[in-house]
């Protein structure tokens, strides 16, 4: 990818802006907007950008039909903040920019959001399966608080969060069948606790009264946690795309994956003559931004070796693909759960780290049982982790893998016929953005003040989304963050 040196001009004649299904236009304006409350109810202090030539923020523009959500043509826009990558990291900081400050925002992808990894989980908002010790910890408590606090936040607006977000409070078990599991398990109740999470050691006779269906053996026992939660992604994505004022591309940014590596062509980053990057440029339009995020998933890494080849900056974001199965079964009835559950072996391979020469083609594969029942009453069971590349080509003998490995923990799965299963059920395939120290990327690029990378989350996207984008807004604002950052900086990780 080659770079061009320019100096800052004014690059657009007219803004579109999609809301709602109607576009708002401003000609020859940047646009400007202000919320009243944060995205909680409660307004963050903010230092404003700007980008307009003569150092004024123009008014809000005027808003015009449009019928659709197409992407208006037009060769160049300018906005405050521009992010590449529309899942639920993407969007979430793009919304908590558009609710937390006055800062105009625009969302590029290949496609429609939670088209990649978002759309391909489970949807849980756990902390049972979390160490208080780890490094992600505060980050992930803080964005279950932010998540919990949004669905009252829906429910005090008169709506129903389960409606809105596929929000659920089911409680979630992780269980396992050894004596040494069991031990595991008392320990990992002891931290949730003195961490306040709310937690329970079950035995096996206490297991089986809150979920009959399970079974664990006369070894096992689980740690249950009450108050986990679990979310539709789909459901939830749309709600935070309706966000006033976010401007979206689509089919813009085209991802080419093979089983080698992913190459996001047609895309490049200008850059001015001081070197900082001033715009993202698709095949068709030009988006001048004073910050851009990089939220790609795990064609992160591509994307930012060819934005930084040739140059001085030395910098390799370690994020690779780690492929996951889904199985899905509509109106399941044989097998009715109460609580979302996980094994304990979950725990591990998810944690597990490799190597930084790992090869990504290898084909190291863990199948763990996870266990859910959506907003829709289907039945979904995982998981699967392998590294093979980008492919996202269903593999039959995993899917037999995931269902035999979930039957060992619920015998009524074993009752229908393989024809039955083969015929009834429908399979999710996302690649999880993974790095292999385990913790995501979360940061301004060293030496670049206005480019930031937020990838890298593996299986914990939804988890950690709206802790990231609060600590993404902060730092683009100049703001102290809420949880100390140092854990996810590239310094020293990627560079």
């Amino acid at each position: 990818m080659s770079s061009a040196s320019i100096a800052v001009n004014s690059p657009s004649s007219s803004n579109h802006f999609i809301k709602d299904g109607v576009t708002s236009v401003n000609v020859n304006r940047l646009c400007s907007f202000s919320f009243e409350s944060g995205l909680f109810g409660s307004k963050i202090l903010t230092k404003k950008l700007s980008l307009s030539v003569n150092g004024t923020r123009p008014t809000r523009p005027e808003r015009i039909s449009y019928s659709g959500l197409e992407p208006v043509k037009a060769s160049s826009r300018s906005f405050d903040v521009v992010i590449v990558g529309a899942g639920v990291i993407g969007l979430t900081i793009a919304r908590q920019f558009l609710t937390g400050s006055d800062l105009s925002v625009a969302v590029v992808d290949k496609a429609v959001p939670c088209s990649g990894a978002t759309g391909a989980g489970q949807g849980y908002i756990w902390m049972v399966h979390k160490n208080p010790a780890s490094e992600t910890w505060e980050l992930t408590k803080r964005s279950h608080q932010l998540w919990k606090m949004l669905a009252e936040t829906i429910r005090d607006q008169g709506m129903d969060p389960l409606q809105v977000l596929g929000w659920k409070k089911t409680g979630s078990l992780l269980v396992g069948r050894t004596p040494e599991d069991s031990v595991m398990l008392r320990k990992r109740v002891s931290q949730l606790s003195e961490a306040g999470v709310r937690a329970e050691y079950l035995s096996t006779d206490e297991l089986h009264s809150k979920e009959p269906a399970i079974y664990v053996g006369t070894d096992g026992g689980a740690a249950f946690a009450p108050d986990d939660c679990q979310l539709d992604a789909h459901q939830a994505v749309s709600y935070i795309e309706k966000t006033p004022m976010i401007y979206r591309l689509t089919d813009l940014l085209h991802r080419e994956a093979d089983m080698q590596s992913s190459i996001m062509s047609q895309l490049q980053f200008r850059s001015t003559s001081s070197g900082e990057f001033e715009a993202v440029q698709t095949s068709n339009n030009t988006l001048y931004g004073k910050a851009i995020v990089v939220a790609a998933g795990c064609w992160s890494r591509s994307l930012m070796h060819d934005l930084f080849k040739g140059s001085h900056i030395q910098l390799d974001a370690l994020v690779m693909p780690r492929k996951g199965h889904l199985l899905v079964f509509e109106n399941f009835n044989p097998l009715q759960l109460n609580h979302g559950s996980m094994e304990v072996g979950y725990v591990d391979y998810q944690n597990a780290t490799f190597p930084l020469g790992l090869d990504d083609q290898s084909q190291t594969l863990s199948v763990s049982m996870t266990a859910t029942i959506d907003m829709m009453g289907n039945l979904v069971l995982g998981s699967s982790r392998q590294f093979a590349g980008f492919s996202t080509e269903v593999d039959d003998s995993i899917v037999l893998h995931i269902w035999k490995r979930a039957g060992e923990f619920f015998p009524k799965l074993k009752e229908p016929s393989l024809t039955d299963f083969i015929k009834n059920r429908k399979v999710r395939v996302g690649l999880r953005p993974y790095m292999p120290d385990g913790k995501p990327v979360i940061g301004n690029v060293p030496g670049l003040s206005n480019l930031f990378l937020a990838t890298g989350h593996e299986g914990g996207g939804l988890s950690m989304a709206l802790g990231t984008a609060e600590m993404v807004v902060d730092m683009v604002l100049g703001n102290t963050t809420y949880v100390d950052s140092s854990p996810f900086a590239a310094e020293g990780r990627c560079c």
